[in-house]
């Protein structure tokens, strides 16, 4: 959590292998994703800024093509895209080419190609951005079960209603800086049950 700027797509793109840090180390499950960044790349699902689909291929293209890089073959890749397809409410764009869609229907279709090799973990970059109320609504549905799977799901996000209602740790951060970090509850007693909003505005401006 924490505003423009303040470094949370950065440290995501750490994570997924994208950027390299200038110091310290990044790890997954006590990996090395430096040293190691294949395996990251096979462990986890990644939800980007921007979404970044193929505008030529269509929704179920896009996906498909995801899940053959990582080694799914058929008739197990038309069944997992089928599957998320529904999952994800994407019947009505499934064989459309993703040039032209909205922002919404790109998180979804992002989204749908994140998952499809069923990874342990998921980096997700404002997950509902563009998206409308109801899909914001079954998305956060989705991750909440995703979740009690046992999931471990990060995601950035300057939605407070989002963070309070999706995560059990939050870390707001500001100026590329960890400014604080916990439960709901254990932010909202440390500083004498605040909104988290309030925490947000109070943590942040004093960094």
């Amino acid at each position: 959590l924490g505003p423009n700027g303040a470094g949370k797509s950065t440290c995501l793109r750490i994570l997924y292998t994208v950027l390299k840090p200038d110091a310290g180390s990044a790890r997954i499950n006590d990996v090395d994703v430096v040293a190691h960044p294949l395996w990251a790349r096979r462990e986890l699902g990644v939800l980007p800024h921007g979404a970044g689909l193929y505008p030529q291929l269509t929704t179920r293209e896009n996906i498909a093509y995801f899940g053959r890089l990582h080694g799914i073959t058929e008739p197990a890749l038309s069944a997992r895209v089928d599957q998320l397809v529904a999952r994800l409410e994407l019947e009505e764009i499934a064989d459309r080419r993703a040039k032209g869609f909205s922002q919404g229907q790109r998180t979804k279709v992002a989204l749908a190609r994140a998952l499809v090799h069923r990874p342990k973990n998921l980096l997700l970059d404002e997950p509902t951005n563009g998206l409308d109320v109801m899909s914001t609504l079954s998305l956060r549905n989705w991750l909440t079960e995703l979740k009690a799977r046992g999931q471990c799901i990060v995601l950035s996000s300057h939605i407070m209603q989002e963070i309070a209602a999706l995560c059990d740790d939050i870390v707001i951060v500001a100026h590329g800086r960890i400014v604080a970090q916990g439960t709901t509850d254990a932010l909202r007693e440390r500083f004498g049950n605040k909104s988290l909003e309030d925490i947000f505005v109070e943590t942040v401006s004093g960094s």
